[in-house]
């Protein structure tokens, strides 16, 4: 395989969308993404369009809000499961691939180790359920495609926990952060290079993809405040805390061995990307 001539990036101007397009332009492919207002992923005719001048079709685009997606959980659906699954019928008529963004959302968070791709899914929450059926959607289509569930993600381009941390650190001398909810900080930038992989090597199935490595959110933010020497003090606190529409998994460890089988270098830890963008922040 080589890399595609052209890529279509649906939600491309988004925080992940934003890093591949990039990433794709170095490698010299013809990048073109697709966004609101004007591009929408649940209209038909939109899809069409983006899918007729490209070689491959990263979807980015997603109903992202997971405690809106509670009371608007017709919309989630809408746009995380039934469009993820007429994009694949198109594809599938077309001859197009399709790279396909989920998450870690879809697991319930009880396990007592790091999730791998075969452990049996159990979301929790409407986003999470949502992100699911669109999975299921997506192979039921029969394209040519690959799934890869993220979590923790941060980047330049968009709103995360790591900018949201920071503004609240300037607004307040205090911060609640919880310190239950275990995972993989991960950015954006690592994700684009994992993904321009698999799209050079035309990979197909289910990847998990996160920097090695797990920490709490509570002390992830206490690293965050350390090195940018934020005048706030960092307390643990638990997630049942907090009164929010939609549940959290609290363990969100993946285990990556499968994608780094396929990619040429090791999967970073979690530190020294963070502190790349702390020092671009």
């Amino acid at each position: 395989m080589s890399f595609p001539r052209s890529v279509a990036i649906l939600g491309g101007r988004g925080m992940l969308g934003t890093d591949l397009a990039r990433a794709c332009h170095a490698l010299h492919a013809t990048v073109r993404c697709y966004d609101l207002p004007e591009f929408d992923i649940a209209n038909r005719d939109h899809c069409v369009a983006a899918l007729g001048d490209c070689d491959v079709v990263v979807n980015c685009a997603a109903y992202t809000n997971v405690d809106g997606a509670e009371s608007e959980s017709i919309l989630a659906r809408k746009v995380n499961a039934q469009a993820v699954g007429d994009l694949g019928m198109l594809a599938r008529r077309t001859g197009k691939r399709i790279l396909h963004i989920s998450t870690d959302f879809v697991f319930d968070g009880t396990l007592d180790r790091p999730y791998v791709e075969t452990d049996q899914p159990n979301p929790i929450s409407e986003y999470g359920r949502s992100k699911l059926a669109g999975e299921t959607l997506l192979q039921e289509s029969g394209c040519s495609h690959a799934v890869v569930r993220l979590q923790w993600t941060y980047g330049h381009h968009g709103n995360n926990f790591v900018k949201k941390l920071i503004e609240r650190a300037q607004k307040s001398g205090e911060l609640k952060v919880v310190d239950d909810q275990v995972g993989s900080p991960t950015a954006t930038v690592e994700v684009a290079k994992a993904l321009c992989e698999l799209l050079d090597q035309g990979i197909e199935g289910l990847y998990h993809f996160a920097s090695r490595g797990y920490v709490s959110r509570f002390d992830m933010a206490k690293t965050i405040a350390e090195r940018l020497s934020l005048d706030v003090v960092v307390k643990p606190c638990k997630t049942a805390d907090f009164s929010s529409p939609a549940q959290r998994p609290l363990n969100s460890r993946f285990t990556c061995d499968k994608i780094e089988d396929v990619l040429k270098d090791p999967i970073e830890p979690w530190q020294a990307p963070l502190e790349q963008f702390l020092e671009t922040v």
